[in-house]
């Protein structure tokens, strides 16, 4: 692997990719009113990547690298925004969240109660909203 697919990680990478999160693909409309009814009892996360993108893989890849939750403190839904632009929009519109790439959200009780993008995305504390 050269400099840059060590940097930025290899395209085969993504939400199955050598990674201890427990990621749920997001690829559907329907499954954000599941999301958001889970959210009632346990926090929602969505990251939102784009497949093309070396900032969305960089981002991602620090995220994987700085990941330490338990299992089940939190439902965490990845997203491939090339694959499921639709469902994308939606999650614009359903959480009143103006889409970015790549973006996190968290979701609790129905609303988005954190959300950032680009490199900002490695200063969010999942711990702080469990």
């Amino acid at each position: 692997m050269g400099i840059f697919g060590g940097l930025f990680g290899s395209k085969s990478e993504g939400e199955s990719g050598s990674s201890n999160i427990p990621w749920i693909p997001l690829n559907t409309v329907d499954q954000l009113g599941t999301i958001k009814e889970k959210s009632s009892s346990r926090p929602q996360v969505i990251f939102k990547h784009s497949t093309t993108c070396g900032i969305s893989r960089m981002v991602l890849n620090m995220f994987k690298s700085s990941y330490s939750l338990q299992d089940g403190q939190m439902d965490l839904y990845f997203l491939d925004l090339l694959a499921n632009r639709d469902v994308s929009n939606a999650v614009a519109s359903k959480f009143g969240v103006m889409h970015q790439s790549p973006q996190l959200l968290i979701i609790k009780n129905g609303v988005v109660v954190m959300h950032d993008s680009h490199g900002a995305i490695s200063d969010i504390n999942l711990e702080k909203y469990i």
